[in-house]
């Protein structure tokens, strides 16, 4: 299948949201847990795909604001599951040129979580390869809120005027203001919404959607997905004529 890829057209950022760690667990008549400690093979496997195909951003819907509502052991467990994986894949990524970088209120997760994520960050930040972004207590309503509040903070100290303010500033205030925005945007486990991730960025984002859920997701799902983008026509606005020619 991977020879099947057009590598001149490989998306330069590709964005997940890993969905259906619980119906796979309860599937199995597990406890939702079993699937968050399965989901980890099915990033480690994305992971090595994308590198392996020269995706430059992989962003990677860990945890959002809204799962603090979840069930107190179900948030114990997966706050566990974080700490442990980010600290144990440390090696991996260095020995495969990989940074950790993330976004999201990072300030919210427990302490040993953020001491970890912050460790990794530091340690993989000399790597050049492919950059894995945690999302991680994130949502789009929530990263737009912060943006707002800084640039009105800007405009009552008299750094920017309202004539300043435009599409550039805005993008200038995200979490992502270093990150392009993504081409291909994968959901897995059927479900067709993206649950408040990258509302800002994914104006023109592919959206593709699979019944696989994620804990099966592996690489050659991955590749399905890449090849699905590569048949589309991105117009951006614009006719397919103006497009072809």
């Amino acid at each position: 299948m991977i020879e099947a890829i057009d590598k001149d057209r490989i998306p330069r950022h590709i964005a997940v949201i890993m969905d259906g760690n619980g119906r796979w667990a309860q599937n199995k008549g597990a406890m939702r847990v079993f699937g968050h400690k399965n989901a980890l093979t099915a990033v480690r496997d994305t992971i090595e795909g994308a590198a392996s195909l020269g995706v430059e951003y992989l962003t990677m819907y860990a945890f959002s604001t809204e799962n603090w509502a979840r069930p107190q052991d179900e948030i114990s467990a997966l706050m566990e599951i974080l700490i442990n994986s980010i600290a144990s894949e440390a090696p991996t990524m260095m020995n495969n040129n990989i940074q950790l970088s993330a976004i999201g209120d990072i300030s919210s997760l427990p302490i040993k979580c953020q001491k970890n994520l912050r460790a990794v960050m530091k340690q993989t930040s000399v790597n050049t390869g492919l950059t894995v972004i945690l999302a991680l207590s994130y949502s789009g309503r929530w990263e737009i809120e912060q943006a707002i509040k800084h640039i009105v903070k800007k405009v009552v100290n008299q750094e920017l005027s309202e004539g300043d303010i435009n599409q550039e500033l805005i993008a200038a205030h995200l979490t992502t203001k270093h990150i392009p925005d993504p081409e291909l945007l994968i959901r897995t486990s059927g479900e067709l919404r993206i649950s408040n991730f990258l509302i800002w960025q994914m104006a023109y984002t592919e959206l593709y959607f699979t019944d696989v859920l994620w804990p099966d997701f592996r690489k050659e799902h991955l590749f399905e997905a890449i090849l699905d983008y590569q048949k589309r026509e991105r117009r951006f606005g614009k006719t397919g004529a103006q497009i072809k020619s």
